[in-house]
């Protein structure tokens, strides 16, 4: 990745900066992000010149964050951009514990894991905590060397999203208008505990279908279909037990007009609702044929984009 010349400011570097540095320093590999967002400041795929880096073809955000100093140092000082932390590169799993939306009922993501860990007999792990700007938390965790986790979400339970190899997170640091990314633990980074890995790994491998893919895969497609896909499983796993199917065929139904848009594939889309479908009480089957039926139809019945 190349950066242009740093302009030097009056004053001192922005704090974005050293906050970035920071984060490069503990081993952390960073990109940045739009000033006041939390979107990817470098360029798409669609817009690459195919010039330095890129040269050979298109490199994508998570193989451009760097630990590299000076090449932080080039990016940050051209303006106040927001830290994305690579959490694959970085060798982290980051435990995402988000909180109600304020017309939403029930718990938290902190409640729900706190559930969790009471259910596996485990005290709170004290490990390097982060304040979203939402309210939230984010459990920084060593990812295992033994396996490669991607991301998920609300495998683990209502409002509670993994992101480690294909996913990442807002640094510390970092400013929106809805709040700042805090330290709130600046505790070391724990080792990712055992049963908590076993928690993710045994319940992708009870989600998967007959093709052997994980049912929450590091997912792909447009932002917007990314966006929409966590949300409906999220609500087909807060579904009242006696609506679990019919929520599971309406959120189905709705995220199906990406797949007609071809923003996100269907098999991930399948995966994804599989796995939210079975942790909430159905059984396999029964996520199957609800799935492919609310796909099939909203496919026939999608209007075009522009006109959606």
């Amino acid at each position: 990745m190349t950066y242009p010349s740093p302009i030097r400011r009056a004053g001192g570097p922005p704090p974005t900066l050293l906050a970035a540095l920071q984060a490069a320093d503990r081993g952390w590999h960073v990109f940045p992000l739009r000033p006041g967002t939390k979107r990817p400041a470098l360029h798409g795929e669609s817009r690459c010149p195919r010039t330095g880096a890129c040269l050979g073809g298109h490199v994508k955000w998570e193989d451009r964050a760097t630990t590299d100093r000076e090449r932080i140092a080039c990016a940050w000082e051209q303006g106040s951009f927001n830290i994305g932390l690579a959490t694959g590169p970085s060798g982290l799993v980051v435990v995402d514990l988000d909180v109600p939306k304020e017309d939403a009922a029930g718990p938290g993501g902190a409640e729900v894991f706190a559930a969790l860990c009471e259910r596996a007999g485990q005290p709170l792990p004290v490990t390097f905590r982060a304040g979203t700007a939402s309210g939230g938390e984010h459990l920084y965790f060593a990812a295992p060397s033994e396996i490669r986790l991607g991301n998920s979400a609300g495998l683990l339970g209502q409002l509670v999203d993994t992101r480690a190899w294909g996913g990442y997170v807002v640094a510390p640091g970092s400013v929106t208008p809805g709040g700042a990314y805090t330290v709130l633990d600046d505790a070391p980074v724990l080792p990712l505990p055992g049963w908590l890995l076993e928690a993710l790994t045994a319940r992708q491998e009870s989600s998967r279908p007959r093709g052997g893919v994980p049912a929450f895969p590091a997912v792909s497609g447009s932002r917007a279909a990314r966006a929409a896909l966590e949300r409906e499983c999220r609500n087909v796993q807060a579904a009242p037990a006696k609506q679990a199917n019919n929520t599971l065929n309406r959120s189905a139904f709705l995220v199906g007009r990406f797949v007609a848009w071809g923003d996100i594939d269907r098999q991930v889309v399948e995966e994804a609702f599989q796995g939210a479908g079975e942790s909430r009480g159905l059984t396999a089957a029964e996520c199957r044929a609800t799935i492919r039926s609310a796909l099939d139809s909203s496919l026939r019945k999608a209007r075009p984009r522009e006109a959606a």
